[in-house]
């Protein structure tokens, strides 16, 4: 259990900074579904892996990611319904 939570860890943060590298490299924009999913399953992925940890400001940081990648999401699918 103890691997899997680490490669979780892992993983999720490869996704952050993969997102934002293509992001600022201006390989992928803020407003793709490929970095917003990638913002919003690394920020899963952390929040599992900070909450075994007990390393809850981290918790609560990636929470609010989360949060920020949902709520952009929500708003890329409603654009590309209209």
């Amino acid at each position: 259990m103890n691997l899997l939570l680490d490669v979780l860890g892992w993983v999720g943060s490869i996704e952050v900074v993969a997102a934002y590298g293509l992001n600022s490299s201006q390989k992928i924009k803020s407003d793709s579904l490929l970095f917003q999913l990638l913002n919003l399953t690394g920020a899963l992925f952390l929040i599992i892996n900070s909450i075994y940890k007990e390393a809850y400001p981290f918790t609560f940081i990636n929470s609010v990611w989360m949060v920020i990648a949902l709520i952009a999401l929500v708003g890329i699918v409603k654009k590309k319904r209209q």
